[in-house]
């Protein structure tokens, strides 16, 4: 019998951790927190859910995996909006051959598009963090991929989320989405290169068109399980970035009013 593991802390009783194999060591432990906000149509969504599931099954993706040190990652996944949707969790899952990433995507392709309300990318990077925490995995790196097509506006303020997660030794990369990206005054992928993503190598990649979507995933997620050594860069965040990472919430009614503790530490 496998052992019982702990539940996911606070998660959704849906994100279900799949049993470790002996608690074989991978190469990467994955998340991948998908962005499905109001501000996309579902035919962006569904484009979008379709980039995820083709690159799981592309050769590309399997041969990162293998010629890895230990030729296996560790991958979940979720989307999110406003808030997290726990009900599109999938538990922590090994791949380690083809057969196993095809099986991955299948979940992921059966399951309904829809999108909801608002974009709290603080609360997705919060969540991530917990299921990195929760991971059964014995993980030589632990990174957290999400993608967005506007600034965060609902929860949290960004940047003390994602310093959190990048000071327990989590790199956070990074899609932004710019078909028509929402509510930013500047480049959506400089807020996310200034906001969003950090921890060593952490990187950025653009989205212009929707035929560019297959494409600009599959990379991310090779360049992400590939056993090279990233670039040296680290985004710093210890000074405050050029780019206002409020400009979301600072685009909202009553901004004014609101309190934000988390800038006061």
């Amino acid at each position: 019998m496998f052992t019982t593991l702990a539940m996911l802390l606070s998660l959704s009783g849906n994100a279900i951790v799949t049993p470790a194999n002996d608690m074989a060591q991978v190469d990467v432990a994955l998340v991948l927190a998908v962005d499905m906000s109001g501000s996309m149509d579902l035919e962006e969504a569904r484009v979008q859910r379709m980039g995820y599931v083709e690159a799981l099954r592309h050769p590309d993706f399997i041969n990162a995996v293998t010629a890895g040190l230990n030729g296996r990652i560790a991958i979940s996944y979720f989307e999110w909006a406003g808030s997290v949707n726990e009900t599109s969790v999938i538990g922590w899952q090994v791949i380690d051959e083809a057969q196993d990433a095809a099986a991955f995507a299948e979940q992921l392709a059966s399951r309904p598009v829809y999108t909801r309300r608002g974009t709290s990318i603080s609360n997705a990077i919060s969540f991530a963090t917990k299921l990195i925490a929760a991971n059964p995995h014995d993980a030589m790196r632990r990174v957290i991929d999400i993608s967005g097509d506007g600034p965060n506006n609902l929860g949290p303020p960004v940047d003390p989320a994602r310093n959190a997660a990048v000071a327990s030794g989590i790199v956070i990369n990074g899609l932004a989405i710019l078909i028509r990206p929402s509510g930013t005054q500047g480049s959506l992928d400089r807020y996310y290169a200034d906001c969003v993503i950090g921890g060593p190598g952490s990187f950025v990649l653009p989205v212009h068109q929707p035929e560019d979507f297959a494409v600009a995933i599959r990379q991310k997620l090779v360049m992400e399980v590939s056993s090279r050594e990233p670039p040296e860069r680290i985004i710093p965040i210890q000074i405050t970035p050029p780019t206002d990472c409020m400009i979301g919430e600072k685009l909202r009614p009553g901004f004014l009013d609101r309190v934000y503790p988390e800038l006061e530490k």
